[in-house]
């Protein structure tokens, strides 16, 4: 969400280094093939995959053991359902309140090649193993990054190494330096800032203001703004004003990024249905279900739509 590191910025930094091929440390071949990224909130291969296949750039993912990363978060709600468990993640909550710091303040490519960045992620890998071990507990990513680093020296030419926050440190370890060039400074692109206000709008709060939101909306331009626009207005109890930007989206092409597609009909069914117009949202809830691939929560929007008209409380 910030303007000097964001989805794009991923992209930027990938066109600059011009690899050959790209590689996806944190994701294994069957699921790079069924797409599975999608439904894990990966914001920014949403850009970078279809940059790289226009491009010709390959494209490979190196982990067959990466399903293994689900276990972390089942070891954690398994302990959560009994108190000497709930007592044991406790003693690692200092640890995750940590991270937070890394994830949530606003950073740049090249703090992930600095001492402070680089220093929380070990201490944080150290105190879960003192807690857990090595194991389930840490979704096995010393294991699994030690093997990638090894499928990785046996490629030759320039690569581009997209990987997992908390996997990172364990790549990095396990690879030869020599090997490894890390981000360094980055001047952001127009193309950055103005993903940082799409990013912006769609984690709107009412803390924002809503008013330069909208303004920056309409500098941005193109179908995911408008998007924006109309869920900001919808928020600000404006439906007609919603409806009519989404009937200005519909009329688009808006089939970047892939998300877009599902939401935007799904939000157009719901606004369709309160407008009384209830045969246009049928068929676009009709539509998000037509979609080789849409987001869950769209998905659930046009099922719910198709049984009952949307309504909003006046």
């Amino acid at each position: 969400m910030h303007p000097r590191y964001n989805g794009v910025t991923l992209l930027e930094l990938i066109r600059a280094h011009q690899p050959e091929r790209i590689v996806l440390a944190s994701y294994s071949p069957e699921e790079l093939a069924a797409q599975t990224w999608r439904d894990q909130n990966e914001i920014s291969l949403f850009h970078v995959l279809p940059w790289a296949e226009s491009m010709g750039v390959a494209l490979e993912a190196l982990d067959p053991q990466a399903p293994l990363r689900f276990e972390a978060e089942r070891f954690r709600e398994a302990l959560r359902q009994y108190p000497k468990g709930q007592q044991i993640l406790r003693q690692v909550e200092p640890l995750e309140n940590n991270l937070k710091w890394v994830l949530t303040n606003p950073r740049t490519p090249e703090d992930f090649a600095q001492g402070p960045v680089l220093e929380a992620l070990r201490a944080y890998h150290q105190g879960y193993g003192e807690v857990f071990g090595e194991g389930p507990a840490t979704g096995f990513r010393r294991e699994r990054m030690a093997q990638v680093a090894g499928r990785l020296a046996a490629l030759e030419g320039s690569v581009a190494v997209l990987v997992d926050v908390l996997e990172y440190p364990w790549l990095l370890w396990a690879l030869p330096a020599e090997r490894v060039v890390l981000p360094g400074h980055h001047t952001p692109t127009e193309l950055e800032r103005q993903r940082s206000v799409l990013d912006r709008a769609w984690q709107l709060n009412e803390s924002d203001d809503w008013g330069v939101l909208l303004q920056q909306l309409q500098e941005v331009e193109g179908p995911e703004a408008l998007y924006c626009a109309a869920q900001i207005y919808l928020a600000a109890g404006q439906p007609e004003a919603a409806y009519q930007l989404m009937e200005q989206l519909v009329h688009t092409d808006f089939q970047h990024p892939a998300y877009l597609p599902g939401y935007a009909l799904a939000r157009y069914g719901q606004l369709a249905d309160w407008m009384g117009r209830r045969d246009q949202a049928l068929r676009a809830y009709k539509a998000v279900l037509g979609l080789s691939w849409a987001p869950q929560e769209a998905r659930e929007i046009a099922l719910a739509g198709q049984k009952t008209p949307f309504r909003l409380e006046r």
